[in-house]
């Protein structure tokens, strides 16, 4: 985070950090842990191991139909929950969709 916060209630109050405190679901990147230290706020989330830009460029074959199927599967049930829950994400894009395995997560709510 690049601004510098004073008080705990500042930083709990944020809408990014109050998306990712009510967004529970599998396919939102889940928050772990918040650290305020020297009036700096650190996010802490659960290990992804790369982005859906980085997937697609490690590729040297083509990604089969039922993979792509699966990501846009699993990025769609995110973005309902999220929906329904009266939370929009403003930045879709592959570096903000994380891929751990056959596991896809929404991440970057800021």
């Amino acid at each position: 985070m690049k601004k510098k916060y004073c008080k705990w209630e500042e930083c709990v109050s944020m809408k990014e950090v109050k998306a990712l405190i009510g967004l529970k679901h599998p396919n939102i990147i889940t928050l772990n842990e918040m650290v305020l230290e020297n009036a700096e706020l650190y996010l802490v989330f659960e290990h992804v191991g790369q982005n859906l830009y980085e997937f697609s460029q490690k590729q040297t074959k083509n990604i089969s139909e039922m993979k792509i199927r699966n990501i846009i599967y699993q990025i769609l049930q995110g973005l309902a929950y999220m929906h329904r829950q009266n939370y929009f994400h403003r930045d879709m894009k592959p570096e903000n969709i994380l891929i751990n395995g056959d596991m896809v997560k929404i991440a970057d709510f800021g």
